[in-house]
């Protein structure tokens, strides 16, 4: 939304000739807000048919005294005219802003109900604000309007039965210009939180992996262990089993040794019985 009423009139001026200038930045403005702003017989200075797709303009007290020099804004669904000195003139409306829907002419010069035939022609309007307007105090005032304007469902706010409108009924204050980037922002958020699931999904995967991993590598190293284990053991009955064949080797080198001990004995004796 551009507002540059807080700006001095010199850089207001060099603003919408810039804006006007650059076409494609024209093209892409949906809502255009210049309350304050002076108007220079009729006109708003950059104010051109150039904004193709504009949906909400606001003009509240900017000196209009007709609408006679408004561009032609074949997307416009609301504007706002309030505070003005527009006292009739409206049969440009229909030419110039076939799609409008909600139109604000509070505190204008209107009075008589005559004033408001030519908004007939706007098939689409369905809101009509016309507070503090002279036009207000005539008898029968919101029947008579009601009853000429047929297409009209909200006239200053309630129907024909003293119904106030809705906020989803009387955007009157273009809320609803928005709507579709707003649900383009929510579904990339709708999309940012799946992406963020589907990560912490992956990662509790990984994690998973992670812990199966680290299990199946204590399970091999224990089956490792016990593959040691029982190499060691084997290796520790074969020296033990040495060490047997050893004890009996050396008992029996000591036998043979006693034999023969005994056996030179003997043959002493004889030896000495023979002498």
């Amino acid at each position: 939304m551009i507002c540059p009423c807080c700006l001095p009139g010199g850089l207001q001026s060099a603003l919408f000739s810039l804006v006007t200038q650059c076409h494609s930045l024209s093209h892409r403005v949906r809502e255009l807000v210049l309350d304050n702003c002076r108007s220079n017989e009729g006109k708003i200075e950059g104010l051109t048919a150039d904004f193709v797709n504009l949906e909400f303009l606001s003009l509240i007290n900017v000196g209009l005294l007709s609408v006679s020099n408004l561009p032609k804004l074949g997307k416009l669904k609301k504007l706002e005219l309030s505070d003005n000195r527009i006292s009739g003139g409206l049969d440009v409306l229909a030419e110039k802003l076939p799609n409008l829907t909600h139109l604000n002419l509070s505190g204008n010069k209107l009075k008589d109900i005559s004033t408001l035939e030519p908004l007939k022609k706007l098939d689409h309007l369905k809101s009509l604000d016309l507070f503090n307007c002279e036009v207000t105090n005539l008898n029968d005032y919101r029947e008579s309007v009601f009853k000429l304007l047929p297409q009209l469902t909200y006239l200053d706010g309630y129907d024909m039965d003293d119904q106030e409108a809705s906020d989803s009924d009387g955007e009157a204050d273009g809320d609803g210009v928005d709507d579709d980037d707003d649900d383009d922002e929510e579904g990339e958020e709708e999309e940012d939180e799946d992406g963020e699931e589907e990560e912490f999904d992956e990662d509790e995967d990984d994690d998973d992996d992670e812990v199966e991993g680290e299990e199946d590598e204590e399970d091999a190293s224990g089956e490792d262990e016990e593959e040691d284990f029982g190499q060691d053991g084997e290796v520790d009955d074969e020296d033990e089993d040495d060490d047997d064949d050893d004890d009996e080797e050396e008992e029996e080198g000591g036998k043979g040794e006693k034999r023969k001990r005994e056996a030179e004995d003997e043959d002493d004796d004889d030896d000495d019985e023979d002498d």
